[in-house]
């Protein structure tokens, strides 16, 4: 126990002489210096408050806004129009309480005139800021830019881009934009309902389109109106009318199992493993996650790199120090705003491992130091601490029961307070993956499952993320859903794994660089006092989701972005359209299709729903499939997707305004059959894209080997496929294809053989009917 002793700042003993105080000026000085960090970290926040409080201006700008009142008051001119005087009347203080001389009278007065300068040069100053930030607000209202074709732009746009430019020309903080964003506009009625059944049309037969349509028409007419008066009221109160709700009822209301059905992977790079020693890389890729924190806390995070447009950074805030504790009925998210551990499992134990010393961040070869001593540490786990983390990967009531009879107090609740509070969680897997071997597919594959759900219990799937990093060296992540979308965890992924291998870097024996200080404490090993069948029946329910779900990885390698864009073809339009043709070859038909957009243009703004399956997609594929030439339908079909897109981005989507109409209609008691019967229509194709390149922190180009592989999740629906993406450079898409077994109509490999097989055909049809046209 010597790291309990040195945490001990002072003794005492009592002796017949008396008392004998020994202080241990070590640990009062570690004391100190952390109390220090502290009050930086204080003093750095009140800072940015007031630096984002009062932008697209600054705080200095208050200092050019009173001289300029106060220079033109020496020229005896009263830029304020009698308000000074009407501030000077009302200070508190009078001259005629204090003054019986001229003298003082005079000088007395002129420090009334001063104040009240002062007083209407801050106020003026507080309302330019407003003002400006109504303007930036209106001009960020705007989104007609997003539906212009490339190469045309209007005179609107053009005379608003400079607009944008100029208001938001300082450099701002990560949350610097969050009071200009606008909010997200309630869609008309009619307007929503009309989009919703033109995207079903091809998916129901005229008797079934006949029969949905009375209900929209008949729930428009009556009921909808009345939802809609509502919905429109909590829009005029709250920030978004629909994230909370959305994180509420979709996220944290869920009883069944978050692994798998709600959590989300993200992988290492593709070809390139920066070394085999896997405390090294667990060292570096810890200190890579603490420094981006650092620039979270600091608000030192932009814009995406050539963008205009701010997008909202509210899912920042939780990304760190935050889990999701479990509820009978509903979850909760807790977080913490800081924190100077993480959570390390290894082999069956849990353990804590301080990052900070003295108030700094630990050097990674100190972290790895550290590392390698759990890797050391040969004792086994206590009863019932291995399989442990299965309450997390298994349904939500019994893991809050179990919660409640076993880690309500004592030791049990100290330790699951330390993985809870820790900034995220570390499993140091005994296994090996990544693309290697005489079965590179294969491993692909498994190293999907392993990030997916692992063994079910060596993750902690209610932290906001937990690293995985494998024997060999490779790494992962698993990301809890309910705090954030993928885009933000792709973003810190992105940030890491650039910062471990172009920044931080390795020796030439692959160990990280840096010092190691001799006197670190030992990792703290976790104490647990349970019995060792808590979590059984959670593992085996567990256990069973897992075995039943079936990844495939697909680097597609024949061509990329750049010979699509040569089509003139948007192409996330042109994956879409194949995923549809894919999926009709391998089901004979059409289904719903989900595509995730992002509506982070707008304050607190998530996700969108893409329907994506459309009547023109569906026009093309049936004119493909039965050989009749097609260019013109291609057409059609891609820039409907990117219209249909768009319309998601700018708040005239669907499925988010229905399902708060849904909402509000339990709130009132009342039954809606024609929102009872949208909400529960299966997506059988559910899909997203996982954003890259987000930060310019290497150039792809020069270093084509640093591709990564992205990330995926689980399917929606019992039946059907989940398709998560990566367009990678300019030659080449990464696919990442869930399914379930016990589905005999779902195949992950034989729809990614589709896919492939698919991409060429409508690449080919399109690039040579181009060419057979140009010919003549």
């Amino acid at each position: 126990m010597a790291e309990a002793h040195q945490a001990v700042a002072f003794q005492f003993t009592i002796t017949p002489e008396g008392i004998d105080l020994q202080l241990s000026y070590q640990a009062l000085n570690q004391i100190y210096l952390s109390g220090v960090r502290s009050w930086k970290k204080r003093v750095s926040r009140v800072r940015n408050s007031l630096i984002k409080g009062v932008y697209p201006a600054s705080p200095s700008s208050w200092l050019f806004v009173a001289i300029g009142i106060l220079a033109t008051m020496y020229m005896q001119s009263d830029p304020s129009m009698g308000l000074i005087t009407k501030i000077q009347q009302h200070l508190p203080l009078r001259y005629t309480t204090f003054c019986s001389c001229s003298c003082f009278y005079v000088a007395y007065a002129q420090g009334q005139t001063m104040v009240s300068a002062l007083v209407f040069s801050t106020l003026l100053w507080l309302s330019l800021i407003l003002a400006l930030r109504f303007c930036l607000k209106l001009l960020l209202s705007y989104h007609q830019w997003m539906f212009e074709k490339h190469g045309r732009m209007s005179n609107t746009t053009k005379v608003w881009v400079p607009l944008v430019r100029l208001l938001s020309s300082r450099k701002p903080l990560l949350y610097s934009y969050q009071s200009s964003l606008p909010h997200l506009p309630v869609p008309a009625i009619q307007d929503t309902v009309s989009r919703y059944l033109e995207s079903v049309r091809p998916l129901l037969t005229d008797p079934e389109f006949k029969r949905m349509s009375d209900l929209a028409n008949e729930f428009e007419s009556n009921l909808g109106n009345r939802l809609q008066r509502y919905l429109k009221l909590k829009a005029l109160w709250a920030t978004n009318y629909v994230s909370d709700w959305w994180e509420e009822y979709v996220y944290l209301r869920s009883r069944g199992p978050i692994m798998v059905n709600s959590n989300y992977y993200g992988m290492d790079f593709l070809y390139v493993t920066p070394t085999s020693v896997q405390a090294a890389r667990a060292g570096n890729t810890i200190t890579a996650l603490l420094l981006y924190r650092r620039k979270v806390n600091r608000e030192e995070l932009n814009r995406v790199p050539g963008t205009v447009i701010p997008l909202c950074a509210a899912q920042c805030e939780r990304m760190f120090n935050t889990t999701r504790t479990p509820g009978v009925e509903t979850d909760v998210l807790q977080h913490w705003l800081d924190s100077e551990f993480v959570a390390v499992y290894h082999r069956g134990r849990y353990f804590r491992l301080w990052v900070y010393r003295a108030g700094r961040l630990l050097s990674p070869r100190e972290i790895e130091d550290q590392i390698q001593r759990i890797l050391d540490d040969a004792s086994p786990p206590l009863p019932g601490e291995e399989k442990l983390g299965a309450l997390t990967a298994g349904d939500r009531i019994p893991w809050a029961q179990m919660r409640k009879q076993y880690f309500s107090s004592g030791v049990n609740k100290r330790s699951l307070d330390i993985i809870e509070r820790a900034a995220f969680f570390v499993t140091l897997d005994d296994e090996e993956q990544g693309m290697r071997g005489d079965d590179p597919e294969g491993n692909l594959d498994r190293y999907a499952k392993s990030l997916l759900h692992g063994k079910c219990y060596d993750r902690w799937f209610d932290k906001s993320f937990s690293v995985v990093i494998y024997k060999n060296g490779k790494s992962g992540l698993n990301a809890e859903h309910s705090w954030a979308d993928a885009p933000t965890v792709a973003h810190l992924w992105e940030y890491t794994l650039a910062t471990d291998a172009f920044q931080l870097g390795y020796t030439e024996d692959g160990h990280c660089k840096g010092d190691v200080e001799p006197s670190l404490p030992q990792p703290q090993r976790l104490v647990w006092n349970i019995p060792a069948e808590v979590g059984i029946s959670s593992l085996a329910v567990a256990q069973a989701l897992a075995d039943d779900v079936d990844c495939h990885v697909f680097p597609f390698r024949e061509f990329g972005k750049g010979r699509i864009k040569k089509c003139r073809v948007s192409p996330d339009a042109f994956i879409q359209i194949s995923l549809q043709l894919a999926y009709y070859r391998d089901r004979g038909g059409f289904c719903l299709t989900y595509e995730a957009s992002m509506t982070r243009l707008f304050r607190e703004g998530r996700t969108e729903t893409v329907r994506s399956c459309s009547n023109e997609s569906c026009a093309f594929i049936t004119a493909l499939e039965s050989g009749e030439e097609c260019r013109r339908l291609f057409q059609l079909a891609s820039e409907r997707h990117q219209n249909l897109y768009r319309m998601a981005m700018t708040g005239a989507g669907i499925d988010r305004h229905l399902f708060c109409l849904y909402v509000v209609s339990k709130y009132l008691g009342v039954e809606s059959p024609f929102l009872k019967e949208v909400l529960s229509e299966p997506w059988r194709l559910s899909t997203s894209q996982t954003p890259v390149q987000q930060m310019n922190l290497f150039d792809l180009k020069n270093h084509p080997d640093f591709i990564s592989l992205g990330g995926g999740f689980g399917p929606v629906a019992d039946d059907g496929y989940g398709v998560s993406y990566i367009i990678v450079g300019e030659d080449m898409v990464n696919f990442h294809v869930s399914s379930k077994y016990s589905c005999s109509q779902t195949v992950s490999n034989v729809s990614v053989s589709w896919s492939s097989e698919t991409s060429h055909t409508v690449v080919g049809n399109h690039i040579y009917t181009r060419q057979y046209s140009q010919a003549f």
